[in-house]
């Protein structure tokens, strides 16, 4: 079922979205990669604030490449979520509400989906020149020294995603494939 949906996340947007669902985002998501993320760890274990708020908050694995002339961004595929499992639950434990990615996520990221009442999205790979025209404005808001891992805040229309694990923990790869 296609759904319109707004970002950041409520906890009824995310009870009525079910694993398979085709959604389309609209408002404000954050990037943040593997580099942002450890540096998101580092900055928790030493009791400081983080640079964003995650409070419903939907992050996008995600590193862009440069901007054409007269683009806010480049292509703006996702990158394999996995690589940030070790890190995914503390966030959202912290009140992440979503985050997009491709690939599939490890029993611990389900259970703590599960557990905060989250939402794990894929976007399709490999077309990251075309995800990037839902994009209508990047800001790099931390992290400016990682380059293309810097943790940028978007703004989103109709952003395409599929709703792949969903908070009630039905996972649509397990379901499928």
């Amino acid at each position: 079922m296609d759904k319109h949906i707004t970002a950041p996340l409520t906890e009824e947007t995310i009870a009525d979205l079910h694993a398979g669902d085709m959604v389309y985002i609209t408002g404000t998501i954050y990037t943040a990669r593997d580099a942002a993320h450890k540096r998101m760890a580092e900055t928790l274990d030493r009791g400081e604030e983080l640079p964003l708020s995650l409070q419903g908050n939907v992050i996008y694995y995600m590193g862009p490449s440069p901007a054409r002339e007269g683009r806010v961004i480049g292509s703006a595929g996702p990158t394999t979520a996995g690589r940030m499992d070790s890190y995914t639950p503390r966030i959202l434990d912290l009140g992440l509400k979503g985050m997009i990615g491709k690939g599939r996520r490890s029993e611990e990221v389900k259970r703590a989906i599960v557990r905060n009442g989250a939402v794990y999205f894929a976007a399709i790979g490999g077309a990251g020149a075309l995800l990037s025209r839902s994009i209508t404005a990047a800001e790099v808001i931390a992290y400016e020294d990682l380059g293309t891992e810097a943790v940028r805040k978007l703004t989103v229309e109709n952003f395409p995603a599929i709703v792949v694990i969903d908070s009630a923990g039905h996972d649509m790869y397990q379901n499928t494939l």
